[in-house]
């Protein structure tokens, strides 16, 4: 294998960092939920459009009536997964959102217990114990703290719920396509099923400010396109487990953003428990006996 031209944990730390400011930028535009989440599916399909008809449009054969189908359904699941949390970013705190949405590994191994009958390990169901208890401390000092706060903490957990789903019915399909051919498709899906629910919602399409279309656009640019590319080149060089860790940090760096940004600042209670959840899902990712392959690069 080639020697990367820069260490891959550069290209790791600035994904960590678009991805983060997916949030910032939800809650810098004045659309409505739904609205925000076609605009930024609508322009990623649109910046990706002339590299799949070029080099990736004859993959599109592969697919099977039952990839269709579940390409759909993934499609469908992941429009609700960001319907569901920019809304709840307009009840509750970045920090408390972004934390509760990053559950997803917990999602996860309770849809693949569900559906494809995998044992469940003392360690797995410990970390589910540890993260849900973060969840539930950071949930309940919301509650305390305001109804729509806990409302847009149960908003995050359902667009997790969501996204988990969305994964879940995609692994199958994804194993046939490139990351292009089946990334494109499946936004292009989320495009249209989120065109309908704006339209029957009776939501605006425009006009909007200047500043909505930038924020629009850079949702589309840099959480979507530059952040999660920037994984998927680093993970030719590094363990998969590496990025799902550095993943875990997207909330501290959308926190820490929103300080500065938009102001908002942090409770003992959601810091107490974004730790408690982060620890969990730490323990349910890292594999002890294997933790050399997650910190260094893989040998040639």
């Amino acid at each position: 294998m080639e020697k990367p031209a820069i260490h891959p944990y550069i290209p790791i730390i600035i994904g960590v960092i678009s991805v983060a400011l997916s949030a910032i930028f939800v809650k810098l535009a004045t659309a409505d939920a739904g609205v925000i989440a076609f605009y930024r599916m609508f322009f990623t399909v649109v910046l990706m459009l002339p590299l799949f008809l070029v080099k990736y449009r004859k993959e599109v054969f592969l697919l099977t009536k039952k990839d269709w189908i579940f390409s759909a359904i993934a499609g469908v699941f992941l429009a609700f997964h960001f319907i569901l949390w920019f809304e709840s970013l307009n009840y509750t705190s970045v920090a408390s959102s972004t934390v509760l949405v990053t559950l997803q590994p917990i999602f996860a191994f309770v849809g693949t217990y569900f559906f494809f009958k995998e044992k469940l390990s003392f360690k797995t169901i410990l970390s589910a114990v540890i993260a849900i208890a973060g969840s539930i401390i950071i949930s309940w000092s919301d509650f305390q703290l305001s109804g729509t706060a806990f409302f847009g903490d149960m908003l995050a957990l359902a667009a997790c719920a969501l996204i988990t789903a969305y994964l879940l019915f995609g692994q199958e399909v994804r194993k046939r396509l490139s990351l292009i051919t089946y990334t494109f498709l499946l936004y292009s899906i989320s495009t249209v099923t989120l065109f309908f629910y704006v339209l029957i919602k009776g939501e605006s399409f425009g006009p909007y400010s200047s500043a909505d279309w930038f924020w629009f656009f850079m949702l589309a640019l840099i959480p979507n396109l530059l952040g999660h590319s920037l994984f998927n080149w680093a993970v030719k060089w590094v363990s998969t487990n590496v990025i799902s860790i550095a993943i875990l940090f997207e909330p501290v760096g959308a926190s820490i953003l929103a300080f500065y940004i938009l102001h908002e600042k942090l409770s003992a209670a959601q810091i107490t428990g974004g730790i408690v959840v982060i620890a969990g899902i730490l323990l349910f990712i890292v594999d002890v006996k294997k933790i050399r392959d997650k910190l260094f690069l893989k040998k040639a």
